[in-house]
């Protein structure tokens, strides 16, 4: 036997076999005889027809098949015996065979790319400096309060934006006459929502039940005229609204008896609530700025590191991706999207979880990050503590799932943070 391996890419190889008749003929033979098994001729019981006959009546074409399952055999044989570990299903490529002569032929397989990973430690990485401000922890209080508010009547729209309104709208022209084909709809609209266009509120002040206003409502969008380019369209709409109910929004007092009751005997003080609401905002922001370091390090890292990934293992990724966005357009009641236009639009992301994938894998290697069995003793005292459950049991279960794929993903991820230089800057600053 002889073989050599040619490298088509990071991610490809091509092996070519070469076998002699002696080295394959057993196979051929056993193989041979497996399909005469299956053959049935009028005269002769299945199985039972002499080789002579068989011979005659299909020539070489047994042996024709037979070779290239003796090919698939001899390829998985020489892998292994070579540590080849092909991925995904390897192709056969081209097959030369006589019989009574050599078998030569030639294999496509993926491999998992042999890259050793660079650029990974060192790198400056802009994440946005997120701050609570004042106005946020106020708009937050508001909103509490809202939610806790009452309603009273009221026969004007005073100052300030603490109103609901009930109208009759209707679209009219420039001359205040009903656009055709239009109808009046009887609508809420609550002034104090951030939503609210400023100048419906504006108009609206001062009105009183059975007066109107009007207010103009503009429709930018994008259009595409499928030839690659975008054409931004401009649309104004004029309204008429006719008041025919107004409601005050009575907002509560904030003392220590309506935030005992909204926090459940947390925090007894309205400053006490209000640091609450600021803590809730801290880490929130303290939530996506960890995300954000995670998709930058990740980005930055597959970016250093270009190679092809193995097709085999992004059609599996990208195969979950177009179903997960199926199911969650389902989910919504959206129609069916075309699958073409999932995959091309998919693509990229599976490239790079592939890719990502595969990166984060070596580093960690490379590195030696590892999870040891003292740190997994130590993480199941902890929990058995919280949970009461054995800690050879939890151990088992962190064994038996992805759990500890999970910590050593972590250490990877605080390992890449130490190594590299995190910078905040203003998020308006963030490009």
């Amino acid at each position: 036997m002889k073989f050599t391996i040619n490298d088509l890419s990071q991610s490809e190889q091509e092996i070519g076999i070469e076998l002699s008749y002696e080295e394959i003929k057993s196979e051929l033979d056993a193989e041979v005889k497996k399909e005469a098994k299956k053959i049935q001729l009028p005269g002769f019981r299945k199985g039972k027809v002499p080789a002579n006959i068989l011979k005659s009546r299909f020539g070489d074409a047994l042996e024709y098949e037979a070779s290239e399952k003796v090919a698939t055999q001899q390829f998985w044989k020489v892998a292994k015996d070579n540590e080849l570990k092909p991925i995904g299903t390897p192709v056969l490529t081209d097959i030369q065979f006589n019989p009574g002569k050599d078998l030569n032929f030639k294999v496509k397989f993926e491999i998992i790319p042999i890259i050793d990973p660079k650029d990974y430690t060192d790198l400056e990485i802009k994440i946005p400096d997120y701050v609570v401000s004042e106005h946020e922890v106020e708009h937050e209080l508001e909103h509490i309060l809202k939610s806790n508010s009452t309603t009273e009547d009221v026969d004007v729209v005073g100052d300030g934006e603490f109103f609901i309104i009930k109208v009759d709208l209707q679209r009219i022209t420039e001359n205040g006459e009903p656009f055709a084909g239009s109808k009046p709809e009887t609508l809420d609209i609550d002034l104090s929502n951030y939503r609210i266009q400023p100048e419906i509120r504006d108009n609206a002040k001062g009105k009183k039940v059975g007066e109107s206003f009007t207010f103009a409502f503009n429709d930018e969008r994008i259009n595409k005229n499928g030839e690659g380019s975008d054409e931004k369209v401009s649309e104004s709409f004029l309204y008429k609204a006719e008041l025919k109910d107004i409601k005050k929004i009575v907002l509560p007092e904030l003392n220590e008896e309506l935030v005992k009751k909204i926090s459940k005997d947390k925090v007894t003080s309205p400053q006490e609530f209000k640091e609450e609401i600021r803590k809730d905002f801290t880490n929130y922001y303290n939530q996506r700025t960890e995300e954000f370091i995670h998709r930058k390090l990740m980005s930055s890292i597959v970016s250093n590191n270009e190679f092809k990934p193995p097709s085999s293992l992004v059609q599996n990724v990208l195969q979950e991706l177009i179903k997960q966005e199926e199911e969650n357009g389902k989910r919504m009641g959206m129609k069916n999207t075309d699958k073409n236009i999932l995959k091309e639009r998919l693509l990229p992301s599976a490239e790079f979880e592939v890719k990502w994938y595969l990166l984060k894998n070596l580093i960690q290697k490379k590195e030696n990050l590892k999870f040891s069995e003292e740190e997994l003793n130590d993480l199941a005292a902890k929990d058995a503590e919280k949970t009461g459950l054995a800690i050879d049991k939890l151990i088992n279960y962190y064994k038996s799932s992805n759990v500890t794929d999970k910590l050593v993903d972590k250490k990877l991820f605080d390992f890449l943070k130490e190594k590299n230089n995190i910078v905040k800057v203003a998020p308006e600053n963030l490009s």
